[in-house]
């Protein structure tokens, strides 16, 4: 009988770790993220103020260049604006996209939204920078 117990508590100790490890990798993996995010929007930033490319060709160039979860939301977006606005595609691919990022954050970058591609470079700029 008092094996038993041991190995129960040996058996919960395991899978308490477990669990503990896991979490942890999230929390790891949205610190990532949002250290990406805050390089690829000075990034974004840089290239509407001095390039003045078009927002899909921008987003073509950023998603190629960054990792998984993040590319995809730039690419999914950029996809988007084939058939929707700016904005409506950039809600579309951040609602879509499968991150680490809370929903404190994805609210933060649908922000983003309603100035992307509506308002002059000086207006999208400073709504990169209040995102970032």
């Amino acid at each position: 009988m008092q094996i038993l117990k041991y190995f129960m508590l040996l058996l919960i100790f395991i899978s308490s770790t477990f669990i503990g490890k896991c979490i942890s990798k999230k929390y790891a993996y949205r610190l990532e993220e949002l250290e990406e995010i805050k390089n690829i929007l000075n990034v974004f930033k840089s290239k509407i103020k001095f390039t003045y490319e078009p927002i899909p060709e921008i987003f073509n160039e950023i998603a190629n260049k960054t990792k998984a979860n993040i590319g995809e939301i730039f690419r999914n977006a950029k996809e988007n604006m084939t058939i929707l606005s700016a904005g409506e595609a950039w809600e579309q691919a951040v609602k879509t996209s499968e991150t680490n990022l809370t929903k404190e954050d994805i609210h933060v970058l649908l922000m983003l939204s309603k100035m992307l591609g509506q308002t002059d470079v000086e207006g999208q700029i400073s709504q990169i920078e209040v995102t970032r």
